[in-house]
């Protein structure tokens, strides 16, 4: 008879099939900009291919076109466009307005944008008027600029003084962060695992004392401290990482 010959690799697949252990998620802290989680049962590839995956692969909506009517800022055309295309939307409904790569229109319709415009005119005399995200006006209540808080500001579009005046249309697209940083769903995404260096991953530049000069992070009160003078595994590999997305 022939010896079963396991077909299992070393990343958990079998064939096409996934029989590896299967990787968990467990969320420490979520706020309104912050979210703090740990992903075990996997490995170190697993890890920055999720982190590379949240920077650059997740759909959001950004304004993509601008066309502008009128303009009598200090600021060039080119300087305002810029700052509206960085401007954060709400993009929850992301999933349900189509790419306009994927849509029968010519250059861009309801199915795959939404409109926004902005008109704002300086009127009162030795007063200088802050242009802001929330003078952007959807014409889709579901795509409309994000503010940290009901009384935020909003994002600094421009300053305007008597007589000047802002007449804009634009035009917010669904995209992907590989295609235009705007798109980008998060502002950084860290994660650290092996918080005691078990691993020797990292080389300490000691002075006099190690402890005093590095200093654990605040994860390494999740795992147990070595011993002194545990021997170094050989064949241990990193399975936890500490994940802080902003």
């Amino acid at each position: 008879m022939n010896p079963q010959i396991d077909l299992t690799d070393r990343n958990g697949l079998q064939g096409d099939k996934w029989v590896g252990p299967k990787p968990e998620i467990k969320i420490q802290d979520l706020t309104e900009e912050n979210i703090r989680f740990t992903l075990s049962n996997t490995d170190l590839s697993m890890a920055n291919a999720l982190r590379r995956i949240m920077i650059s692969e997740v759909p959001t909506i950004a304004i993509d076109m601008v066309e502008i009517e009128l303009n009598t800022s200090v600021l060039a055309d080119e300087f305002i466009a810029h700052r509206l295309g960085l401007i954060p939307l709400d993009s929850t409904e992301a999933e349900k307005i189509k790419y306009t790569r994927d849509c029968s229109c010519s250059q861009y319709c309801p199915i795959c944008s939404v409109e926004m415009t902005l008109n704002v005119k300086c009127t009162q005399e030795n007063v200088t008027k802050d242009v802001t995200s929330k003078d952007l006006i959807s014409s889709d209540p579901r795509v409309v600029p994000i503010y940290s808080g009901k009384n935020a500001p909003g994002v600094l579009i421009a300053k305007l003084r008597k007589g000047q005046e802002l007449k804009i249309k634009c035009i917010a697209k669904k995209g992907v962060a590989k295609e235009h940083a705007k798109w980008s769903p998060c502002a950084a995404i860290a994660f650290e695992y092996d918080p005691h260096n078990r691993l020797r991953h990292t080389e300490y530049w000691i002075e006099e004392d190690e402890k005093k000069e590095w200093p654990k992070s605040k994860v390494a009160a999740e795992e147990p401290e070595p011993s002194e003078g545990e021997p170094f595994d050989y064949n241990l590999k990193p399975s936890k990482f500490y994940f802080n997305v902003e």
